[in-house]
């Protein structure tokens, strides 16, 4: 990260700041469901600092007082711990967007806030299958036959030579394009920065987005959101889109123009749509979406898993390691310095 000219090194300011408030043992609030299993990892690996744990958010607002690290799962719910914590100098989201965390008003430019990143391809990939196999195969309907005690058959559709295009290729984008190989189907990329990735057979600009959704069997949309993929899958794409074709959406729900998604699928302009992700969340209970036939919803799973502590953990240690050496620069996922 590029310093500027006559300001103190993220190294410098962190230990400045650690001996101003005369910090020899600095203490990390964990407040996550799986506390406990963090705080009993780390205190061993780390014998110089206070661990606290907190499952319940009155618990970490109770607890974070004195504490001058925040490890938090549950980010989406900040209100009022910055200024609870005074001594606060980092923030590790245990989640991949922080966008948050950023947006708080009163967040002081001097806390470091870092995310959780680049490990969930599987899960992401998995759900992203489930949607593809499901409402390929059309599950729901196999699901009311069985409640209905009904035997009922017909042809089923396969995924094998099915085309996928990857709206957004990082490294979830890898870890499914090995998994569409491993089903016999093409994957083509769509992505603003990279030009090629494993198991990607064509990288293609955003500006070829609407060219490209035309063949699509399924349009996967894996960006983040930001103010350049506002609506990006717009009514355009959707009407590209062949009626045989599938959206999912497992990254964002503002990428999508949710209104123009409601009219296409209403139409049967394609054949139907696994979301995992909303312009507001939870889903409202009269959004139309739930009440669509040909559409599979999921409640912003795709990056949880039985396994997710484990996962997240070489991060939390590497940038553990970093902040206790004062060589904050060396973080990873680095969102806010």
């Amino acid at each position: 990260m590029m310093e500027k000219a006559g300001q103190n090194s993220p190294s410098e300011t962190v230990q400045r700041l650690l001996h101003a408030n005369d910090v020899s043992r600095p203490k990390v609030l964990i407040w996550a469901r799986e506390a406990d299993f963090f705080v009993e990892s780390l205190s061993s690996r780390f014998p110089n600092i206070t661990f606290v744990k907190a499952i319940e958010r009155g618990d970490a607002l109770q607890f974070c007082g004195d504490c001058d690290v925040l490890v938090a799962r549950d980010i989406e719910d900040f209100d009022g711990f910055v200024a609870a914590m005074p001594r606060l100098r980092w923030i590790q989201a245990l989640t991949t967007g922080t966008d948050s965390i950023e947006a708080i008003p009163d967040l002081p430019p001097n806390v470091i806030v870092t995310a959780a990143r680049g490990f969930h391809g599987p899960q992401m990939s998995e759900l992203a299958f489930l949607f593809m196999l499901a409402l390929s195969r059309d599950y729901p309907a196999v699901a009311a036959n069985q409640k209905e005690h009904r035997w009922k058959r017909w042809p089923q559709k396969l995924l094998i030579d099915k085309t996928v295009v990857l709206l957004g290729v990082g490294a979830v984008g890898e870890e499914l394009a090995k998994r569409c190989h491993a089903f016999g189907m093409k994957v083509i990329g769509v992505d603003s920065v990279r030009k090629s990735a494993p198991g990607v057979e064509a990288i293609h600009s955003p500006d070829r987005l609407t060219e490209l959704a035309s063949g699509a069997d399924f349009l996967i949309i894996l960006l983040p959101y930001t103010t350049e993929t506002h609506h990006l899958v717009n009514a355009g794409v959707l009407d590209a889109m062949k009626p045989s074709s599938i959206l999912i959406n497992i990254s964002r729900g503002e990428v999508v123009d949710e209104g123009a998604l409601v009219r296409t699928l209403a139409a049967r302009r394609i054949a139907a749509a696994g979301l995992d992700v909303f312009q507001t969340e939870p889903l409202p209970a009269d959004s139309p979406l739930w009440d669509l036939q040909n559409v599979m919803i999921t409640s912003h799973v795709g990056g949880m898993s039985d396994v997710y502590a484990e996962q997240v953990m070489p991060i939390l240690i590497d940038n553990i390691t970093a902040y206790a050496a004062g060589a904050c620069s060396r973080m990873r996922y680095i969102v806010h310095m």
